[in-house]
């Protein structure tokens, strides 16, 4: 959307530079990621900018109220409930929408995670965007005045505190087979923090260990958690030597209560220009008769899974707990991105890092997600190009 730099990039494109792009990727660990990476950023003119960082700090806001945790206990009273929760995240991740309203193009919040996001990877990304388009050093990823130095000095205190890096594990579910492993080996290569899988933790009383590679056997005293509870529940065949829900000698790098609380459970609390109108349909005593305008989605769900896009009568029916369930109305994503052909969609994603002794969370940096179907994601946008993941560009 920043005209000039869009024109530069388009004529300095060429398909043989995007694969090279991407072999450059796969060769830092011989590895190429699993999801798509578009073929461009997202470069991001300044009124949009101004109005997603405003409706960021709308977001905050509400997170930041005296009553937050007494509004949001009943999302943890229906999930898994880990002791020990400290007073906020130290990670969001907030989603909004390009979208087209009254003409003009506007920031919708789609969704917000109280969860760390793929840091390190967008931190490669950025650097591996400037290695074949040297003219992106004009622009930066990054808010409030952060650089790449900034930026990972900022992570490193969040995630590891005042801890050894041996001392701090990236724990996950078969870390080797999520998609977002790339993300996985770059933080170990910036942080220098083992990536564990559940299974490999070992509990003695109340405290955690790992063995590491030296065959040592290692204390954990903090976890940079990336668990997600609705695939853990999913896995039956785990088998963990601990449970999340006993009080262990740990601390948490995004304590798990965090993605509970803050996620599609608040959206009905939150009303304005940037905000989507949801409700819950226990709150709904009559339903729209243009249901083709609205979502269907359940308040707790990982990747999409479960939302209806094309709402019928019948879904609304057949859902039992109808207070774990959002009618959300559609928004209409603006197609902003000039592609070689057509034009494309895009969600940003705004990172934000809350060190344990401030205030108030900061704006870091972002990651957009590009798309031509009726949705952000792989099925909607299966054999289609300039897709997929990529970065939000601001100019300096």
């Amino acid at each position: 959307m920043i005209q000039s730099f869009r024109e530069q990039f388009n004529a300095s494109f060429s398909p043989e530079k995007y694969n090279a792009f991407l072999k450059d990727i796969a060769t830092d660990f011989d590895f190429a990621p699993t999801f798509r990476i578009a073929e461009t950023p997202f470069f991001i003119p300044e009124d949009l900018k101004n109005q997603i960082q405003k409706g960021c700090e709308e977001v905050i806001s509400f997170i930041k109220r005296s009553d937050f945790k007494t509004l949001t206990q009943r999302s943890i009273d229906l999930n898994t409930a880990v002791p020990n929760e400290d007073s906020h995240s130290q990670f969001l991740a907030i989603d909004f929408g390009v979208c087209e309203e009254n003409g003009k193009c506007v920031p919708k919040l789609i969704e917000i995670q109280g969860f760390p996001s793929v840091f390190n990877f967008q931190f490669h990304l950025f650097q591996k965007f400037v290695n074949f388009y040297p003219f992106l050093k004009d622009t930066t990823p990054y808010l409030n005045g952060f650089d790449e130095t900034s930026f990972l000095e900022l992570l490193k205190k969040v995630v590891l505190k005042n801890h050894k890096p041996e001392e701090v594990v990236l724990l996950e579910i078969e870390p080797e087979k999520q998609n977002t492993k790339i993300d996985f080996y770059y933080c170990k290569k910036d942080l220098g923090i083992p990536v564990i899988c559940v299974t490999e933790v070992i509990k003695e009383g109340k405290k955690l260990f790992y063995s590491n590679e030296g065959g040592k056997k290692i204390q954990i005293k903090r976890i940079y958690n990336r668990v997600i509870f609705d695939e853990l529940d999913l896995r039956k065949d785990l088998k963990l030597a601990f449970s999340f829900e006993e009080e262990l000698e740990v601390e948490w790098a995004g304590h798990p209560n965090w993605y509970t609380r803050i996620s599609k459970f608040i959206l009905p609390f939150l009303s304005g220009p940037y905000f989507i109108e949801s409700k819950l349909l226990s709150e709904i005593h009559k339903i729209p008769t243009d249901l083709e305008n609205y979502v269907l989605k359940p308040l707790f769900s990982f990747s999409g899974s479960g939302v209806k896009f094309h709402v019928t009568r019948q879904d609304i029916d057949e859902v039992k707990e109808k207070d774990l369930y959002l009618l959300q109305k559609k928004v209409h994503y603006a197609p902003v991105i000039q592609a070689p052909e057509g034009k494309v969609k895009v969600e940003v994603r705004i990172l934000a890092l809350w060190p344990e002794e401030d205030e108030s969370p900061t704006l870091v940096a972002n990651l957009a997600r590009l798309s031509r179907g009726e949705m952000v994601g792989v099925k909607f946008n299966k054999d289609k190009d300039w897709v997929g993941g990529s970065i939000g560009l601001f100019q300096k």
